[in-house]
């Protein structure tokens, strides 16, 4: 479960499939403590103890990226006064040997300390920030594991300064404050937030939910619990299973992003709840709601390549538009099921992903699956030249997520959707065999729930340009508003690109339409 402990606190999770709690009461294979001697300064101290070691020499690695974060990151750069030594504390000698891996000479020894301090001043989703009011631990750029060994178990221990007093996090705990990861890959995806933010803890479908707020001035506590009430039910009964004991929602200072995690997610905010309308509120409901669903895709149903992940280099994937663009497309489904969003409002969206793509030069550039196998080069990248030759998943993804669903509906005489598919690449893929999906496999999953191969819209895919809009459209009654309005921020004319309702030609063009939006 979540906690947000004084003085002290065992940190760990669970990764595909959860463990039983008896499954937390052995030894972990390594032990780390952690402690903010300085956190003005933005330091950590960090120490490893190493045991059983059965080599003369150990390779210790720091991750450089991590998972949903589609950048190489400068980590090891701020690791500083790195020592080794014995149990007894006698120096021992080590080299660096790449960028982010130290080679230690621990010769007979086969247990010995790691201590280092840890630089932390960047604020992104996916690395460490600390200072005097609080900590955000991303953990990929805190802690190395030993090469070769992901799989080993690890414990942690958290000493918080006297002026913090609360720690959230997705991290379930053993007993008393101890906490046990039952490899890497958890205690990588397992942030905590440290400080003296806002605790809010309810229980949902018989889950315990936990929102840690770092500022929350505004907070309408009842109506914003009662929101989220909505989403995680809205989500559920899409998805038709629940695959977290628990989960948290950690809400940081005012910035830009968010990433999701297996059992939490860590968001930047607005800096307040004093929304400037109700719009701005539903956006980010909408990005809560995006950060959520990822629980299910990309984290449950994922592509094949991620994950087991190399943490040392790029991991290259062609359909980051599906576990991303997919996403974005669900955020507004599920915010519509949750009667949080309007059926104007899910189209008001969706167009402007439309407009996003169709007005820029990037389409004829690059396909969106090249988007995503490239991804890391242009991630976070904004010089002109990527604005016009680069397209984002998170644009046309959504777009094609659409298309898609629609298409499949008409296949099958609105008998099957988009949601179908979800549902079996989770069951299929993640529940009964425990791994990703290919490329080929997400494409069959399609065919099996249209009842034919969906050829045009691979292409579309694959290839750069414009999809036939009007030809799936109309299968769902709709259509798009191309007259062309005055952008005065840029001076140039762009097209509408709105999505809208057209007068049905068949009953199933309207069965659909009303199905997709949700209409009565």
């Amino acid at each position: 479960m979540n906690r947000f402990l004084s003085l002290l606190l065992l940190v760990g999770s669970y990764s595909f499939l959860v463990p039983s709690a008896s499954a937390f009461q052995k030894d972990a294979e390594l032990a780390y403590m952690i402690s903010f001697k300085e956190p003005a300064a933005h330091f950590a101290e960090v120490q490893l103890k190493l045991v059983s070691l059965d080599s003369a020499r150990t390779t210790l690695v720091l991750p450089v990226w991590t998972p949903g974060y589609y950048k190489i990151l400068d980590n090891p750069a701020h690791i500083i006064d790195f020592k080794v030594s014995t149990i007894s504390g006698e120096p021992l000698q080590w080299h660096k040997i790449a960028k982010n891996k130290w080679l230690l000479e621990n010769g007979q020894n086969a247990e010995v300390f790691v201590d280092y301090r840890v630089y932390a001043n960047r604020k992104s989703v996916a690395e460490s920030n600390i200072s005097e009011e609080k900590a955000f631990m991303a953990n990929t750029d805190i802690f190395m594991f030993p090469e070769g060994n992901l799989d080993k178990s690890v414990s942690l221990q958290v000493h918080l300064p006297k002026q913090w007093d609360k720690i959230a996090t997705g991290l379930t705990e053993v007993d008393q404050g101890k906490f046990y990861a039952p490899d890497f890959d958890v205690l990588y995806d397992s942030p905590l937030y440290l400080g003296n933010q806002k605790i809010i803890e309810f229980q949902e479908l018989e889950k315990k939910i936990t929102l840690s707020i770092a500022t929350p001035e505004g907070l309408d506590q009842k109506k914003f619990v009662a929101d989220l009430r909505k989403i995680l039910r809205s989500t559920t009964k899409l998805m038709q299973h629940i695959p977290f004991n628990d989960y948290t929602f950690i809400m940081m200072e005012p910035g830009g992003g968010g990433l999701e995690h297996w059992n939490s997610q860590a968001v930047f905010t607005y800096g307040s709840f004093n929304f400037e309308n109700d719009l701005a509120y539903k956006r980010f409901l909408n990005f809560l709601t995006h950060e959520y669903f990822h629980l299910y895709n990309v984290k449950a149903i994922r592509p094949i390549e991620l994950g087991p992940f190399d943490y040392s280099q790029e991991n290259y994937t062609t359909m980051l538009w599906v576990a991303e663009g997919f996403t974005v497309y669900y955020e507004y489904l599920i915010m519509r099921n949750a009667g949080l969003l309007t059926a104007n409002e899910v189209l008001e969206f969706l167009s402007s992903h439309i407009k996003a793509i169709e007005n820029k030069s990037g389409k004829d550039h690059m396909s969106l699956e090249r988007s995503s196998f490239d991804v890391w080069n242009y991630f976070l990248n904004n010089d002109a030249i990527s604005a016009e030759t680069t397209i984002s998943y998170y644009q046309k993804g959504p777009v094609m997520a659409l298309l898609l669903d629609i298409a499949i509906r008409n296949d099958s005489d609105n008998e099957k959707s988009l949601d179908d598919v979800m549902r079996y690449l989770y069951e299929e893929f993640y529940r009964k065999q425990g791994r990703g999906y290919t490329e080929n496999e997400f494409w069959d999953s399609v065919t099996k729930m249209a009842g034919k191969p969906q050829e045009e819209l691979r292409k579309y895919v694959e290839s750069t340009g414009s999809p036939d809009y009007e030809k799936y459209l109309k299968l769902a009654a709709l259509s798009l508003d191309r007259s062309s309005a005055d952008d005065e921020k840029t001076e140039l004319v762009e097209k509408q690109y709105d999505l809208i309702k057209i007068v049905p030609e068949n009953d199933l063009q309207l069965k659909i339409r009303k199905s997709l939006l949700q209409e009565n």
